[in-house]
């Protein structure tokens, strides 16, 4: 099975066909989707100016839409990184009890489902990096917030799991995405909703 980087190389590749192009960059969707891969993908699509049923698109749109993809995952591989080495040393230091963000990481280890959107056709209008970039900070401050640690609205729905949903929680209602429970006050966890669900996405 292709990895990612070998999967990027065909979607550059001048001597594929534009579908089998678009074939390879969908691919890449199933090693690295930060927000799960049909609203990734929608995400790209809207971003570079492709339908997402197209089936013989612009090369030079599906190479753009790589880079911002290669751009967010070159940003998450590095925090993982850096992530895995705080917990060695943590665990040099006898610290085994896991925080929440250590819960947050174990259950996007990989890329995929990083920032869970409502629905596929619902998600924010920057680019990947940016989102991804605001997600970590806000995380690792391990500060609760009123606000949307994405674009900073205040206004949550608890969102119950509907089929295609990867998972529950309070969703924004100003981006779309699925905050993790555990940034945001109990406040504006109460004003979402009844809370359903457990773990990183279920309220405390």
């Amino acid at each position: 099975m292709a990895g990612f980087r070998a999967l990027a190389e065909q979607v550059r590749n001048p001597r594929l066909v534009a579908a089998q192009r678009r074939t390879a960059l969908r691919k890449c969707l199933e090693r690295f989707a930060p927000y799960g891969h049909r609203a990734t993908w929608h995400h790209l699509c809207t971003r570079v100016g492709i339908a997402t049923h197209d089936r013989d698109p612009d090369p030079e749109r599906l190479v753009a839409a790589l880079a911002e993809l290669e751009e967010a995952r070159t940003l998450w591989l590095a925090y993982e990184e850096e992530f895995a080495a705080r917990r060695r040393r943590e665990k040099y230091h006898g610290i085994r009890q896991p925080s929440a963000i250590d819960d947050w990481h174990r259950r996007t280890w990989g890329g995929c489902d990083i920032v869970p959107c409502e629905s596929p056709q619902r998600h924010p209008a920057a680019r990947l990096a940016v989102v991804l970039r605001s997600m970590i900070a806000a995380m690792e401050s391990g500060r609760r917030r009123h606000d949307c640690p994405v674009c900073g609205g205040t206004r949550f729905a608890w969102l119950p799991e509907p089929a295609g949903c990867p998972t529950t929680g309070p969703a924004c209602r100003v981006c779309g995405v699925l905050a993790p429970a555990s940034v945001l006050s109990s406040e504006a966890l109460t004003a979402a909703g009844p809370a359903r669900g457990d773990g990183a996405f279920a309220a405390a």
